[in-house]
């Protein structure tokens, strides 16, 4: 190995020492303690092979839990990445005032969830919220989004949707401007119209940025968990209890590490999978340039 590499490795080895001792480390000692029973004041932890996993997939909260993600990840990660495009495509056009236009789409993203989840609340609120007062004026009944288990997962999507769309629209817009000028030229002397454009041109030579943003949408997906304390705390039963948030009131709530360490387990695996899954399929539709 030359001076050069040993350089190179030197550099990578504090991010990579964090990287193990905050990320595989930790997942490592999850599968571990995922075989293990919980441990009680002075009663050590036992081994109980796939007991966890058994209980797991008697578990209907887990159940309920992994189908309202999907859910829930059907509905933000598509609407995010199309919103997001659709206004990176919108202000990276030449139009008046678009540098307020692109700060009041990224605002949502510099908003702290929490304080992003309490705003949504107010709109939310039965008889006196702002989406109480639309429908009042358009003559509709009042109704309660967050406390109806047919409207609860809904409301919570379309807050992440709002808060995720415009971190998203950054990365476009900058992946838009690095886009030579001169295919757009070349298209308009061909007589292409804009949606030929975009179809022909724009959106394949976006596929690195788009698998770099689901990515990242699919993670977000499934980490949600801040304003589901805030809003909902899962309920109303359980119509907004995600993955994340049943691991969370089992390991901290209930205290039971064990079967937490399982729920762990699942979900490490559940997006391995999804991301193998994108960059076994998606991966072969990017065009690097």
């Amino acid at each position: 190995m030359n001076q050069r590499a040993v350089h190179a490795y030197l550099l990578l080895l504090p991010a990579l020492v964090l990287l193990f001792g905050f990320t595989h480390l930790p997942a490592l000692q999850s599968v571990v303690d995922s075989f293990f029973s919980t441990p009680r004041g002075a009663r050590a932890a036992v081994r109980v092979g796939l007991e966890n996993y058994a209980v797991m997939v008697d578990d209907p909260t887990f159940w309920r839990a992994l189908r309202n993600n999907l859910w829930f990840a059907l509905g933000t990660i598509p609407a995010s990445i199309a919103l997001a495009l659709c206004m990176a495509v919108w202000v990276n056009g030449h139009m008046a005032g678009r540098t307020w236009l692109r700060m009041a789409y990224f605002t949502p993203t510099v908003l702290p969830m929490i304080a992003v989840a309490n705003i949504w609340l107010f709109f939310y609120t039965p008889g006196y919220g702002l989406l109480e007062q639309l429908t009042g004026a358009l003559g509709l009944p009042s109704h309660n989004w967050l406390g109806d288990p047919s409207t609860a997962l809904g409301a919570v999507t379309l807050v992440a949707v709002w808060k995720e769309a415009g971190f998203f629209m950054i990365f476009y817009l900058a992946a838009l401007q690095g886009l030579s000028p001169s295919l757009a030229e070349a298209a308009a002397i061909e007589g292409a119209s804009r949606w030929q454009f975009f179809r022909r041109v724009q959106w394949p030579l976006l596929m690195p940025t788009t698998l770099f943003v689901l990515v990242n949408a699919v993670i977000n997906a499934f980490r949600m968990i801040d304003h589901i304390v805030v809003m909902t705390r899962g309920g109303p039963d359980n119509a907004t209890t995600l993955l994340l948030y049943h691991l969370f009131e089992v390991g901290f709530k209930f205290w039971d590490t064990a079967y937490a360490a399982a729920l762990t387990v699942v979900l490490l695996a559940l997006l391995g999978a999804v991301a193998w899954l994108q960059f076994a399929v998606i991966d072969k539709r990017v065009h690097y340039q």
